[in-house]
């Protein structure tokens, strides 16, 4: 075998060895990713209020529906529960949760019927509130839907609650209550450097995951 063929196959190898070490790194990652995304929706539930269509007058009712949902919602909720707690709770209120919603869409002089659930797996893309950012992935999400439910949604945070409007804590002082770390309040208030970053990259691997799922 002549010089050129054998330095022609170094490259290769060098290539080959250079890309596994990119999937084993990336693969790594992921698995880390995973699992700090896993180790905040295990610990929040998300609140998915969704319009019956796009018109403007639905998307105002969905608006009036949700402030009502919260509103109903704050009183639920005890200092010092668990995640757990918070979902058996939300459950057992699960139908007055929905005739809130709908005693809201008949003051408006609408007759769409309102459902509540509590589904778990719910996947969310990274949002970004006044106050703190959530990654994308699966959650456990109390769901109103609102008539057909074919409209833009709207979508926050039930537990903790840290989107209810009588809440009177910080942001902090609300997820340390709910259960959140120190490190976990940091990532989803901005505290931690990157945190942008990190969230793309939790978004960008869980796409990845979705795609090759189709081949």
């Amino acid at each position: 075998m002549d010089t050129a063929m054998l330095r022609e196959r170094g490259r290769l190898r060098r290539w080959e060895l250079a890309l596994l070490v990119g999937v084993a790194a990336a693969l790594l990652a992921g698995v880390w990713l995973d699992r700090e995304q896993a180790a905040l929706s295990d610990k929040v539930i998300r609140l998915h209020v969704i319009a019956n269509s796009d018109t403007e007058a639905d998307q105002a009712l969905k608006l009036r529906v949700r402030d009502r949902i919260l509103e109903e919602a704050a009183g639920y909720f005890q200092a010092g529960q668990t995640v757990e707690e918070a979902a058996a709770e939300l459950t057992e209120y699960l139908p007055a949760l929905a005739e809130a919603g709908a005693q809201v869409v008949r003051e408006a002089g609408y007759d769409y019927p309102v459902s509540a659930s509590l589904e778990p797996n719910v996947w969310f893309p990274t949002k970004t509130y006044t106050d703190f950012s959530l990654p994308a992935g699966s959650y456990t999400a109390l769901r109103i839907v609102i008539g057909e439910g074919e409209g833009r949604n709207w979508w926050c945070v039930v537990f903790p609650p840290l989107c209810l409007g009588s809440v009177t804590e910080t942001v902090e002082e609300t997820a340390c209550t709910g259960g959140f770390t120190r490190s976990e309040v940091a990532l989803i208030t901005g505290e931690t450097e990157g945190y942008v970053v990190k969230f793309k990259a939790m978004e960008l691997w869980d796409e990845f995951k979705e795609w090759t799922g189709r081949w």
